[in-house]
């Protein structure tokens, strides 16, 4: 768990676009502290001067006093609307700010990161974790600006009365806050445990509800909810013991306000006994102690909400530092007007350190507008070697050159916009058809997308629905066929018109009809461009201009179909299976 000097020091560069706004608002809290610590004092006025001079308190003196309080009261309205309203305003700019930078941090890190981690904790972390972010933003520095304030000028004027009771009520403060200290600290622990828990609730719940037709197939609602009840319970466990620490802090908090109070009373009284303290002093004691224990009460109230806060910064901070493994290079230069030459050069490549290398020692060489595929057993690191070209994943060892250019020495941006991917697992965005289609090239016309569309076989099928282009997919598209999502994916590589093209079991989940349909889209796309297919029915590639064959020793067998089938090799023995 960070310590909240370091989370603090990472958050307050939000201030800094608003700074205008937080002094403001920081000199509209002095306005409102202002207000409240003259009252003590006019009653004070008043009270000694009713017991000790009657004939100095006219009707004109007490309606200047009246009239002055009123003028403070007014403009400690105009400021407290400041504080609620653009005060408030900052602060859910700030989470705004927040939130738009921890989606683009996840925006760039790379396939590693989401192997390793549950989207329904990222949900949480960018959702919920900074809703509480709007009001610590806003009150954290006010209200122990307030605070501060209050405390600093009531000591002050307070020693004017008498110091010996000023320091034996301001003793009491030290104690309340070691006890603040000790229960903030066990909060801020569970409140971060509470937060994990809602994250993998949200998982649980995001994993079953996507899932829900296996669910209902296998019948096994009662499962999900049995594992549904068993992470809410988790929660309630947790929330059991924020309470705990919560309901121990405010109530010691509550026993030093009822000290202080009856030090005030009792030591107050015994020094007005014996002449140390007027009646008047006593009682501005009282109001000012008053007055104190409110602001403290505030910094209660407020106490949860600051470790809501600071767990919400620590989770976000969590996230931001981790690191953007896939990045441009300083002198990274765009890749333009390729024509499609790709070589592996040495190239090895493992998930992670210590781990069993996937890819070793590899060496290719793919000229322009050549069909390559790639077969093999599972787990041989035919989806491993595509994913390198677009930088998914950094190699290990070795370099991967696109026109002669080394990729890591390319742009992103530039690398990625020049290769088109059409996978198995086809993911269509909740929207509607045109919509994933344009996907592939944002701002392209309507004439576009449609001959897209007929160069990937789909316009037909399209236009028998009863919207059309406008037709809504359901999310993931799941109001479509197989064999109707993966034409709309390739309508959107037409669309996008790469010069490199990747295409991942792109027909293996398909029925026959439907493979046939979308092999001849395929076909369509591939030609002139630098192919990659990655294939388990051999049936598909065997046009291919060169076929490798990879196992877990790299590629063992290339060639044409032919040629494989004459070695009797891997390739025939999978060609016979």
């Amino acid at each position: 768990m960070k310590e909240n000097k370091h989370l603090l020091f990472r958050f307050a560069p939000y201030f800094k676009k608003y700074k205008a706004v937080l002094f403001l608002d920081l000199f509209c809290a002095s306005l409102t502290t202002v207000c409240e610590l003259v009252l003590p004092l006019i009653v004070r006025y008043i009270t000694d001067k009713g017991m000790n001079d009657m004939d100095a308190l006219t009707v004109q003196v007490i309606l200047s006093l009246g009239a002055v309080y009123f003028i403070l009261r007014f403009i400690d309205m105009i400021a407290n609307y400041y504080m609620a309203n653009i005060g408030h305003m900052m602060g859910a700019k700030i989470e705004t700010d927040m939130r738009r930078d921890l989606f683009s941090h996840l925006q760039e890190l790379s396939y590693s990161y989401y192997d390793n981690t549950k989207i329904g904790q990222l949900m949480a972390r960018i959702t919920s974790d900074l809703f509480d972010i709007t009001e610590f933003a806003h009150h954290c520095p006010e209200e122990y600006f307030i605070a501060a304030l209050k405390v600093s000028v009531a000591f002050s004027i307070l020693c004017t009365m008498n110091v010996a009771l000023t320091i034996i009520i301001f003793a009491v403060i030290p104690i309340m806050l070691y006890c603040s200290m000790y229960f903030n600290k066990r909060m801020r622990r569970a409140f971060k445990k509470s937060r994990n828990q809602i994250g993998e609730l949200n998982a649980q719940v995001e994993d079953s509800l996507l899932g829900v037709r296996v669910v209902k197939s296998f019948t096994n609602e009662g499962m999900e909810e049995r594992k549904f009840e068993e992470g809410n319970g988790g929660f309630l466990k947790i929330k059991k013991e924020v309470y705990r620490y919560m309901a121990g802090f405010q109530s010691t908090t509550r026993f030093f306000d009822g000290i202080m109070y009856i030090m005030v009373v009792v030591v107050g009284a015994l020094f007005m006994i014996n002449g140390k303290i007027t009646a008047p002093d006593l009682i501005s004691y009282l109001l000012y102690v008053t007055m104190l224990l409110a602001s403290i009460r505030r910094i209660v109230e407020f106490t949860e909400q600051f470790q809501r806060g600071m767990t919400g910064i620590e989770r976000f901070v969590e996230i931001m530092d981790v690191p953007v493994e896939i990045k441009d290079s300083v002198d990274a230069l765009p890749l333009e007007d390729i024509k499609g030459e790709i070589k592996f050069d040495r190239v090895s490549f493992r998930y992670a350190e210590g781990e069993k290398s996937v890819l070793s020692n590899i060496n290719l060489h793919v000229k322009p507008g050549e069909n390559v595929a790639l077969v093999g057993p599972s787990g041989g690191g035919k989806s491993t070697l595509c994913n390198l070209i677009p930088r998914f994943y950094e190699v290990t060892s070795g370099r991967i050159l696109v026109d002669g250019m080394d990729i890591k020495k390319v742009t992103l941006q530039s690398l990625r916009s020049q290769i088109g991917i059409v996978q198995q697992d086809v993911y269509l965005f909740s929207g509607t058809i045109y919509n994933n289609i344009e996907y592939g090239k944002p701002g392209a016309t309507y004439e576009e997308i449609m001959q897209a569309a007929k160069m990937a076989g789909a316009h037909e099928f399209i236009e028998h629905l009863e919207n059309g282009y406008d037709t809504y997919v359901g999310e993931r598209g799941v109001k479509l066929s197989g064999g109707q999502k993966q034409r709309i994916s390739i309508a959107r590589v037409f669309l996008k018109n790469p010069p490199i093209l990747i295409l991942d079991e792109a027909t293996s989940a398909l029925d026959n009809e439907s493979e046939r349909i979308v092999q001849n889209s395929l076909e369509k796309l591939a030609k002139g461009r630098t192919t990659f297919t990655i294939a388990h029915r051999l049936s598909t590639i065997r046009n291919a201009s060169v076929i490798l064959v990879l196992s877990d020793q790299g590629i063992v067998e290339s060639g044409t179909h032919e040629e494989l089938l004459r070695k009797k090799g891997l390739y025939y023995d999978l060609n016979k299976a």
